[in-house]
């Protein structure tokens, strides 16, 4: 299952460090705006101490822990959904991502420049949500135009329900709101789908601090952040890029040691990443054995032949059962047969509901 979060926020803000971070790859992060031109893309794994134990219980060949893409993607300026800057590409690429993480400057430092010259969280995320905002209301207006004349001459249900929509979703961004605060039925979201509207995107507010901050990260700055995110039901993440940036270079034993000398007991790049996976709505399942100890991303609601059609379309055209144990219960037994002998495994048909956690085995016939 493809999915990407997009970094994004003005110039300067700490958005390619916190990438090379992320990735650990050396992109350009200069001291100017538009260093980031092209969106650079990373894959990283989910932070899960489950895997770690069913690697120690199974000493597979193959260890595949779930993952999912960070994108770069050029700093944004005011004017960008009129073309300023990188305007036009910016909203492009982010028009392509599942979730939004944007990076906001919550830090002083005369050293590096601010496009806009002073400090202020706020401003910042309202230049970026102004901007996300206005190039939705460009895509209504233009689809209005088209359509409205069309569904008031044929009367056609479908042209007068998009209709419909489109002012409903044209008002609320009008009043200053996006639209993933927006209520829309399960028909509505359908609809207006294929628009990849900016503001329907789900949001990740990453307040980017100073190093000095970490053991109290909640300064002024951050709490304005939170106040806005609390607005319309955001998270809001905080770590500073630098130290992740160089967290990122160290070996698993010396960022160990480092995290303990910041008073920390995780990365906030490891934070990020748990709350970019939650508010994409998606979950853990996995699949075990000597050869491979594999984990699958699927969304949260899918049901067991749908999360099988995840490892091969083939598993789920020809879905017969699965066989399903809970990783708690496997723990705590301490063997698959000891579960079994227990009767805590299980055969679950097409219609189960799949959970977090569960370790599956899907019978098949094609």
């Amino acid at each position: 299952m493809s999915l990407t979060a997009g970094i994004v926020g003005l110039p300067n803000v700490g958005k390619s460090t916190l990438f090379n971070a992320i990735t650990n790859q050396k992109i350009l992060a200069e001291n100017y705006p538009f260093a980031t031109i092209e969106p650079n893309v990373g894959i990283v794994t989910v932070p899960d101490v489950r895997m770690n134990k069913l690697k120690d219980m199974y000493n597979p060949t193959r260890f595949i822990p779930t993952a999912y893409e960070f994108t770069d993607i050029a700093g944004l300026v005011k004017g960008a959904s009129k073309g300023e800057g990188l305007g036009n590409k910016f909203l492009s690429h982010i028009r392509e991502v599942d979730a939004i993480v944007e990076v906001v400057r919550c830090f002083d430092d005369g050293k590096i420049i601010h496009v806009e010259g002073t400090i202020d969280p706020i401003r910042d995320i309202e230049t970026v949500n102004l901007e996300l905002t206005i190039a939705d209301l460009d895509i209504i207006n233009n689809r209005l135009e088209k359509v409205s004349k069309k569904a008031r001459t044929t009367k056609n249900k479908d042209d007068l329900l998009e209709v419909e929509i489109l002012e409903k979703c044209k008002k609320y961004l009008e009043s200053n709101k996006p639209l993933r605060q927006l209520s829309l039925s399960e028909e509505e979201q359908k609809i207006i789908k294929s628009y990849n509207f900016l503001t329907l995107k789900p949001i990740i507010y990453l307040a980017n601090i100073k190093e000095s901050e970490l053991g109290n990260p909640d300064n002024e700055f951050v709490k304005k952040v939170k106040e806005y995110a609390n607005t319309e039901n955001a998270k809001v993440v905080s770590l500073c890029a630098k130290v992740e940036e160089e967290l990122s270079e160290l070996t698993a034993e010396e960022k160990q040691e480092m995290l303990e000398g910041l008073g920390l007991d995780s990365s906030g790049l490891d934070k990020l990443i748990t709350a970019t996976y939650d508010i994409l709505g998606l979950a853990t399942y996995f699949t075990v054995g000597k050869d491979e100890v594999r984990a699958w991303t699927f969304k949260k609601g899918m049901n067991a032949k749908q999360c099988a059609g995840i490892i091969h379309t083939d598993f789920e055209k020809g879905f017969i059962r699965a066989e399903i144990m809970s990783y708690d219960d496997l723990i705590n037994y301490g063997s698959e047969l000891k579960v079994k002998e227990a009767g805590r495994a299980r055969l679950e048909g097409k219609d189960y509901l799949m959970q977090d956690g569960d370790i599956c085995h899907f019978r098949f016939n094609v």
